[in-house]
């Protein structure tokens, strides 16, 4: 996993969808790689504009920057501003070039997004922009907006489990890695809880009764198949244009959190 220079690049970003989407799937992962010395980066492609039933597009895109950018403080990770909004995540190159060029500009060796098969097309439209933004990393002709030279990194691609751990057609979904983040899971707690704005959105909108305890039922219920009382599960990516033979950095580093 070198970069130009032949040097080990300790480098994540997370890509989700909307603010809390990270919290809720990822955050435990970002934070032990945070703990072993990684440097981490943070970014929703929506502002999350629609995720309230009291203020409008604009009020709610205010609040819900600030929560993101505390819970991103919380996790210890650099903010990348959303450049979408809620329902307006499409697989086109306006999406795409402004995402590649965030991968440029960070270069990653991990990239950590949604499941290809979840419960809404905005999971669904990231995580495969989130594939082909770091396919395209190293194509000099793939313009990037703004623009930026590429990058000749490898990648390891990760994706993490779908909300409610099945598919759009109610079907599970199972990792073939999970991480346990029981170490973590307080402050991956009060990550989500920074999203203020989102309890009594989710509570109506989903059904999810707290959103806290939605996502602490999920993160238990993967301990419980990891052998934890915490845990993410994660899949990882055909390694094919991304590196040159199989590589899990995930596994690797995170040696004691995998066993």
């Amino acid at each position: 996993m070198p970069d130009t220079d032949g040097n080990l690049r300790k480098v994540a970003i997370a890509i989700a969808a909307h603010p809390d989407d990270i919290e809720f799937m990822m955050a435990g992962t970002l934070l032990l790689l945070n703990e072993v010395g990684w440097e981490t980066h943070y970014l929703n492609i929506s502002s999350g504009n629609c995720g309230s039933i009291n203020l409008n597009s604009k009020q709610t895109e205010t609040k819900r920057l600030e929560e993101a950018q505390k819970s991103a403080t919380i996790l210890g990770a650099t903010f990348h501003p959303p450049f979408s909004r809620d329902l307006e995540i499409f697989y086109d190159s306006i999406h795409l070039r402004k995402l590649a060029s965030v991968i440029r500009r960070v270069k990653p060796t991990i990239v950590l997004t949604h499941s290809p098969q979840d419960y809404m097309e905005d999971h669904t439209n990231t995580s495969r922009l989130a594939v082909t933004a770091a396919f395209s990393r190293g194509m000099p002709n793939f313009d990037v907006d703004p623009p930026l030279k590429p990058i000749r990194n490898e990648i390891a691609l990760y994706h993490a489990m779908p909300h409610g751990l099945m598919d759009g057609m109610c079907q599970t979904v199972k990792p073939d890695l999970f991480i346990n983040t029981t170490s973590v899971f307080k402050t991956k707690q009060q990550a989500l809880a920074a999203h203020q704005s989102q309890k009594e959105w989710l509570d109506i909108s989903q059904g999810m009764n707290s959103y806290l305890e939605s996502m602490e039922l999920i993160s238990r219920k993967l301990g419980e198949a990891a052998g934890s009382t915490h845990a993410e599960g994660w899949r990882l990516h055909s390694h094919l244009g991304f590196s040159t033979c199989k590589i899990d950095p995930l596994s690797k580093v995170l040696k004691d959190s995998t066993e």
